[in-house]
């Protein structure tokens, strides 16, 4: 996995401040960059017309296990497609292409012979006999209950045998009629959440997380891009400005007038449904789900359209009245001075038009970036590059998927100079946390491989829980014997607002603390952020002289934004990290990229941007009972 195949458009930003004309490309977002994928084109598919995403194979393993557990199934069994539907939903290496390289699927975390029997069946077949089963034996409705915020497998089967409830129509009856209220566990203000969750779901869009909106993107991107005649083909909207969820994609292309593009773009083999299709535009809706919009535009107003399918909407009007004030007219065809094109080539120029340098995608979200390029104050934002490791990583010592070595050679593979190991602590019994003894032992091993390995340091470490009376799971006499303490939230989420703040507070203020993890405790789609007073936190963190953390795994992205960019005005430190569970995750690194960017976050700005002989004295002024 070297790691320029992490790098995620970086050129074209360059070539784009420069003013230039965008080449032809194919973005990387989302995807591994495995042997396999670097050999595909020698390989014939196993069969196109099957090919699934990783997100799809996904969920049918997530509906797998919801329909088990309504059936009462073994709760090993359950899990163990649960896990697999994670692991697949997030690994950035395309499982299609490693089943076409002859990839023993069982070397995947949690894969054995039986799923990767499931998984080669859905790729070649496009179904699993499984879950076909399983739905002759339940109604075909019930999985919509599932999708009912509030609404897990356990009490959609307490409806469905005790009530008869199968559709969300029936739902909203019983809920309606006062009937869930009777059921054991349920009560009166279940029900009334109930209805409250069918009302909200009914006018809620839906919107795929970035990972996930990646795969599509980047297929899609793929098939556009080998058409007779395509030139240019860019993903725009909230997705090419790292937004965390997505609603839809926008395709800009340029093609010659004699381009297929259209007709073989509504001609995917994934597309379900076509909403609209002309000469030079399509919208059309995908298997998962997805809406798709495509837009042909010549190459003279490339850069003009890219800038206004881009967004953001309030980004775009802002820069329109400013072209007003000068006397021109900004649309997606160009800048225009009366009926003259004046600039719209590239996005450069279409804001130079404007007095302006270019603005990069992720800040275009009228948050002062206006302002700020109007006064030269434009943040140089970091790159995928310009880390120098990753201090949150685990191993299979607790509830990772390799070992120590592995994760180093994973790591060196990356081009990082070091990683810090940080398991779980002993509270977390589920994910085998480390006692004391057991972390000790590990310290002795890292010692050992670290005599070994060239170019690449192991950093002891833990992530160690932040108990709820804001005192760390494991001894000061234990934590000093490390290179660095990551402390993190992992339970209490519904404490109160001052209650948790106090909480992480005490937890910072402890003699050896170096990071607070995934500061904000979100999930997304999942969990909401605990309440707590993020600013006093980042405070605290200055006072500490301590650190936070953008956890880059794509289901959290946490740090916000907004609390990367408190971060930075208030001179604290950001380490930008995986939370790697295996060798592949270290490609989730990206999408923190991108959250980083979209905090105005700069190589100064981030903990790990440092080599190790800086870093160190960083790490160590944390890791003292006088600190």
């Amino acid at each position: 996995m070297p790691k320029e195949t992490l790098i995620n458009s970086a050129n074209e930003r360059k070539r784009e401040t420069h003013g230039t004309k965008q080449p032809r490309h194919i973005n990387k977002i989302g995807e591994g960059a495995s042997t396999a994928q670097r050999s595909d084109s020698l390989v014939q598919p196993i069969n196109q017309r099957f090919l699934k995403h990783n997100a799809d194979i996904a969920v049918i393993f997530e509906e797998i296990a919801d329909l088990l557990e309504i059936e009462s199934a073994n709760p090993f069994r359950i899990r163990a497609y649960r896990n697999a539907a994670r692991m697949l939903s997030e690994l950035p290496q395309s499982v299609p292409q490693l089943l076409q390289q002859g990839f023993d699927l069982t070397q995947l975390p949690g894969i054995g012979g039986d799923l990767a029997n499931k998984i080669k069946e859905i790729v070649t077949s496009g179904h699993c006999s499984l879950l076909d089963r399983l739905h002759k034996e339940l109604p075909p409705a019930i999985t919509e209950l599932l999708k009912i915020p509030g609404l897990g497998p356990k009490r959609v089967k307490a409806l469905y045998h005790d009530l008869d409830v199968q559709t969300v129509e029936q739902l909203h009856r019983a809920a309606r009629d006062g009937r869930i209220r009777t059921l054991p566990g349920f009560g009166e203000k279940t029900e009334n959440n109930i209805l409250q969750a069918i009302e909200a779901h009914a006018n809620q869009s839906q919107r795929f997380k970035l990972a996930i909106a990646a795969q599509y993107a980047g297929a899609l991107e793929k098939y556009l891009a080998a058409i007779p005649g395509v030139t240019m083909v860019t993903v725009a909207g909230s997705f090419r400005r790292m937004r965390e969820t997505v609603g839809d994609l926008d395709f800009l292309v340029v093609a010659n007038i004699n381009s297929p593009v259209v007709q073989q773009f509504t001609a995917y083999d994934e597309v379900v449904e076509i909403l609209a299709a002309g000469s030079t535009r399509a919208s059309v809706i995908l298997k998962s789900g997805l809406q798709v919009d495509l837009r042909v535009v010549e190459a003279s107003c490339y850069g003009a359209a890219l800038h206004y399918f881009t967004g953001s909407k309030a980004h775009n009007i802002t820069i329109r009245r400013m072209a007003q004030q000068q006397g021109l007219k900004i649309n997606e065809y160009g800048v225009f001075r009366d009926q003259v094109q004046i600039a719209g080539e590239t996005e450069a120029s279409v804001y130079a038009a404007v007095g302006l340098p270019y603005i990069p995608p992720e800040l275009r979200e009228n948050r002062g970036e206006i302002v700020a390029a109007k006064s030269g104050l434009l943040p140089r934002l970091i790159e995928l590059h310009d880390l120098r490791g990753d201090l949150h990583v685990h191993t299979k010592a607790t509830d990772g998927h390799h070992s120590l070595r592995e994760m180093a050679q994973a790591g060196l593979n990356c081009g990082f100079e070091y990683i810090a190991i940080t398991e779980h602590s002993r509270k977390l019994a589920f994910a085998h946390g480390l006692d004391a003894t057991r972390l000790l032992q590990q310290c002795d091993e890292i010692d050992q491989l670290n005599a070994e390995l060239k170019g690449m340091t192991l950093l002891k470490s833990i992530e160690v829980d932040i108990l709820e009376d804001g005192n760390l799971d494991l001894p000061d006499s234990v934590l000093s014997r490390l290179d660095l303490v990551v402390g993190a939230v992992h339970s209490g989420f519904h404490l109160s607002r001052a209650k948790q703040t106090e909480r992480i507070v005490r937890a910072i203020q402890r003699p050896y603390f170096t990071l607070l993890a995934h500061p904000s405790g979100r999930l997304i789609q999942r969990r909401e952020p605990y309440d707590v007073d993020m600013l006093r936190i980042i405070r605290e963190v200055k006072q500490r002289g301590c650190f936070l953390e953008l956890n880059a795994h794509p289901e959290r992205l946490d740090l916000l934004d907004t609390q990367c960019r408190m971060a930075k005005e208030e001179g604290v430190l950001v380490s930008i990290n995986s939370d790697a569970h295996s060798i592949f995750d270290f490609a989730h690194l990206r999408f923190g990229i991108g959250q980083a960017r979209r905090g105005w976050l700069e190589k100064g700005d981030v903990l790990n941007t440092r080599n190790l002989k800086a870093l160190r004295p960083l790490l160590k002024r944390t890791m003292s009972s006088s600190s």
